[in-house]
C-alpha cells in the first residue's frame, strides 16, 4: 500500500489504578496507595527486577503528534509538513483521545513512525481500546500477513525507529535521547518521562503534552534522517524537511507555544545553528 500521509507520534501516560482492587483485592481510595500497590504487585511479578506497570495499567494523558504528506519521485520520497500537535484538548478525557487517534488512523490509513511504539505506546492504545470499545479496524483489517500495521517487519506500515535502527534487536537498543545526541538534535530537555505523574497530579496537563509535541518533533527529525541513511529520500529532499520543520518553530506562537521556540534555541545549541547537511 502506497501511504499518502506520515504520522509520527508519541503517548505520556500515568498508572491506571481503577483496575488495582480487581487486580490484588487491595482496598484503598488513596491513589498514593494504589500506585503503591501496583508497583508491589510489578515488582513481584518480576522478582523485583521492574516495578514499571505493564501496558494494560497505563491510562494516556496525551497522545502528540507531527503529520506530514508523502510525495514520490525518482529521487525517493519527500514529506510536506503539515501539522505538529497534540489531540484533543487539556480537558479531554483519555476516551476522546483514543477514539480520535482510531477515527484518524482507520480514515488516513498513514504510516506510523514511532520510537517504542511497537513496545509500549501501540500496546497501551489497544488496551485502551478495548477500554472504552472503541473500533481499531485498520490495525487489524488492512494489509496482508507480511504487511500491515501488525506486521513486526513492514516499516511502511509501521516504522519503530527503536527497532529499525537496532535491527530488531540484533544491536543494542539505543534511547531517543542517546540518538538524538549524536546527529545535532535536542533530544529531551527539562522533562522526562519519569516526571509525568507528578507533573499530572500538579495539573499540568498543558506542559506534559508540550514536552510530548517536542519528543516527536526529535522523532520526526531522526526518521527523516535515517530515511536520508536508508536510500529512500535524496539529501536535498532531507534539507527541504528539515527546513520545513525549521520554519514551521519559528512560526509558532511565542506566547502559546513557548516550547517550540524552545525547541528551536536547543536545536541550534546542538547543531551549532547548522541545519542543513553537505
Amino acid at each position: 500500500m502506497l501511504h499518502d500521509k506520515l504520522f509520527v507520534f508519541d503517548i505520556e501516560t500515568i498508572p491506571d489504578t481503577d483496575a488495582v482492587k480487581n487486580l490484588t483485592d487491595f482496598q484503598s481510595d488513596n491513589v498514593d496507595e494504589l500506585r503503591e500497590e501496583l508497583d508491589r504487585y510489578h515488582l513481584d511479578v518480576t522478582g523485583g527486577r521492574n516495578s514499571f506497570p505493564r501496558q494494560m495499567f497505563h491510562k494516556m494523558v496525551a497522545i502528540s503528534y507531527v503529520v506530514a504528506d508523502i510525495h514520490r519521485d525518482s529521487s525517493g520520497e519527500s514529506y510536506t509538513l503539515r501539522d505538529v500537535r497534540s489531540g484533543g484538548s487539556i480537558d479531554s478525557s483519555e476516551k476522546e483521545l483514543v477514539e480520535a487517534f482510531f477515527k484518524f488512523m482507520n480514515g488516513a490509513k498513514p504510516r506510523l513512525v514511532s520510537y517504542n511504539g511497537r513496545g509500549f505506546d501501540v500496546p497501551v492504545l489497544k488496551y485502551r481500546a478495548m477500554k472504552y470499545g472503541v473500533p481499531a479496524t485498520a490495525l487489524y483489517k488492512l494489509g496482508d500477513k507480511w504487511n500491515g500495521y501488525n506486521s513486526r517487519y513492514s516499516a511502511d506500515w509501521h516504522c519503530d525507529l527503536l527497532e529499525t535502527l537496532s535491527d530488531y534487536g540484533a544491536s543494542t537498543r539505543g534511547k531517543l535521547n542517546e540518538v538524538c545526541s549524536i546527529l545535532g538534535f535536542p533530544g529531551k530537555f527539562g522533562v522526562d518521562g519519569s516526571k509525568v505523574t507528578v507533573m499530572y497530579d500538579n495539573d499540568q496537563v498543558k506542559e506534559i503534552r508540550d514536552y510530548c509535541e517536542t519528543d516527536v518533533i526529535n522523532t520526526y527529525l531522526v526518521y527523516l534522517r535515517a530515511q536520508l541513511m536508508n536510500g529512500n529520500m535524496s539529501k536535498e529532499n532531507y534539507n527541504s524537511a528539515v527546513l520545513d520543520m525549521k520554519h514551521f518553530l519559528e512560526d509558532s506562537d511565542k506566547v502559546e507555544q513557548a516550547h517550540m521556540h524552545e525547541f528551536l534555541d536547543a536545536w541550534k545549541d546542538a547543531n551549532d545553528n547548522e541545519f542543513e547537511l553537505e
